[in-house]
């Protein structure tokens, strides 16, 4: 029996730049990877998944400022605008902002609380329990908020977000108004035209606000899908999944992500002879249970992935049938037992007890978040991630 199961690695390549063939750059470092230190042959099975920025950076998908103000602008035809529950996020959000306040005149700009929908608070859950504010119900202004919570910093950035997005607006030219709500329908007592910012609850937000008589609604996703001039677009999620590139631009999430999977996935089987999944990775799904934040700022883990990835884990519980099933064993009797067990168990094990405690989410997503972990958001400089094994199981 092999004794090493799912391994994960980083692999490095070179800086990618606007205009390489970033498949080609893959697939020669994997090579490169599985001759050189600690490396292994590459298998039918393997999984290799890329970064979302070092696609769209070969793709040159990058919009300015003003490209994005021009955007807004076309979409809407206002001077006021209300914008509604971005995440609290320079990396995220502080150039769309000023590039959606240099589009329009004035901006009412709604944020949820005590934190965004990703998690990053504006204060502390404590802090609004003491406060007798209902948020469910209660809308504050600014002077309000202030009154009630102060000004609280960011604890892991030190950022007065508040303070922050108010400077944003207000450095571009902008009328800024500040309220907090939770309720989308709370921004109509203030603006008729509407952009929300949030991300995997944008079409419930936009579907209550068209309820509520909105005059004009948009969500991120639907804003620069096609180019300005040679700017950068992404025609399915516009500016979401954007990242701060300079302080006049930002990288958009990457087109055309199913195409470079397809070209990948034939290029490595080309030059190894083995197939190998592949998919492009975002943010990974997961929480951090001290800061209480959700890591997916990402519309999705991953845009694009061969079909091999598609579905969901359909494993059963390791301990469960070692304390079921099998106690009465023990030794080489209970290992053949349960390597019997698994290699005939059902095609799909939904809703069997022997499954529970598995993880029933998107391998995709799994994957995914594996990657993201393995590559991190610094200096590591691993944009490839190769993994090996992860569909092993105790009976191979």
């Amino acid at each position: 029996m092999r004794m090493i199961g799912t391994v994960s690695r980083g692999v490095r390549c070179p800086v990618i730049r606007p205009g390489d063939d970033l498949a080609a750059i893959v697939t020669q470092s994997l090579i490169a990877a599985s001759k050189g230190e600690g490396g292994s042959p590459i298998r039918n099975g393997d999984v290799v998944g890329v970064t979302e920025a070092v696609l769209a950076r070969a793709q040159s998908n990058y919009a300015s400022v003003d490209v994005i103000a021009a955007s807004v602008a076309e979409k809407f035809d206002c001077d006021h605008l209300g914008v509604i529950f971005p995440i609290l996020s320079r990396n995220r959000f502080s150039i769309l902002l000023r590039g959606i306040a240099k589009g329009v005149k004035k901006i009412t700009l709604m944020l949820s609380y005590p934190s965004d929908e990703v998690g990053n608070p504006l204060f502390s859950q404590e802090l609004l329990d003491r406060s007798g504010v209902n948020p469910w119900v209660d809308t504050l202004d600014e002077a309000g908020y202030r009154e009630k919570f102060g000004s609280v910093l960011h604890p892991f950035t030190g950022v007065d977000y508040v303070g922050y997005y108010r400077e944003l607006i207000e450095s571009c030219g902008c009328e800024a108004a500040i309220i907090f709500s939770n309720n989308p329908k709370a921004i109509l007592d203030y603006a008729g035209h509407v952009l929300t910012c949030d991300i995997h609850t944008r079409m419930r937000t936009a579907r209550i606000l068209k309820e509520a008589g909105v005059k004009t609604v948009y969500t991120l996703s639907d804003i620069l899908t096609t180019p300005i001039g040679e700017s950068g677009y992404n025609e399915q999620y516009g500016l979401l999944g954007s990242n701060k590139a300079t302080e006049e631009s930002v990288k958009l999430f990457p087109r055309d992500t199913q195409a470079f999977v397809d070209k990948l996935h034939a290029l490595l089987l080309k030059e190894t002879g083995k197939q190998v999944e592949v998919l492009v990775y975002g943010d990974g799904a997961f929480k951090d249970p001290q800061g209480k934040i959700w890591e997916l700022a990402d519309p999705v883990v991953s845009p694009a992935f061969t079909p091999g990835l598609a579905g969901v884990p359909n494993e059963v519980k390791f301990k469960y049938l070692a304390d079921n099933q099998f106690k009465h064993l023990n030794g080489k009797e209970l290992e053949e037992a349960m390597r019997s067990y698994i290699s005939e168990k059902k095609e799909n094990l939904y809703g069997k007890m022997e499954a529970q405690g598995t993880t029933p989410r998107q391998l995709t997503d799994l994957i995914g978040s594996l990657c993201d972990l393995t590559s991190g958001s610094g200096d590591k400089g691993t944009p490839i991630v190769w993994i090996q094994g992860y569909f092993d199981n105790y009976a191979n």
